[in-house]
């Protein structure tokens, strides 16, 4: 199959995000976000050390980052960041703008 033809395949990775923040420990960490496209939206992942985290399907890549970002801090992540990194097979050389989440109360 041809790149092009794999990104217009129906399900499958469609971005790659960066985030960094600091972990439950008060590490600072960076990974990166798997943005794939599921049946009804998009699903992000991500995988921490032993943890991976996972959202549900939302209509848009930035909903189903931000649910992702939720459940981090839900596990005690904060001063996350994030920023598209790849679209597709084509890398954006650190040209896109971050986007900082409000650590909650």
């Amino acid at each position: 199959m041809s790149s092009l033809a794999s990104l217009f395949k129906k399900e499958g990775l469609v971005e790659k995000h960066q985030i960094e923040g600091i972990d439950p420990s008060d590490r600072y960490f960076n990974r990166a976000v798997l943005v794939n496209r599921t049946p009804s939206g998009y699903a992000a992942k991500v995988m921490y050390e032993a943890l991976t985290v996972e959202g549900p399907s939302h209509p848009t890549i930035t909903a189903a980052v931000k649910e992702l970002v939720e459940k981090l801090h839900a596990f005690g992540f904060r001063r996350l960041r994030t920023r598209a990194n790849f679209k597709g097979a084509k890398y954006l050389a650190e040209k896109e703008t971050w986007v900082d989440y409000q650590d909650p109360s």
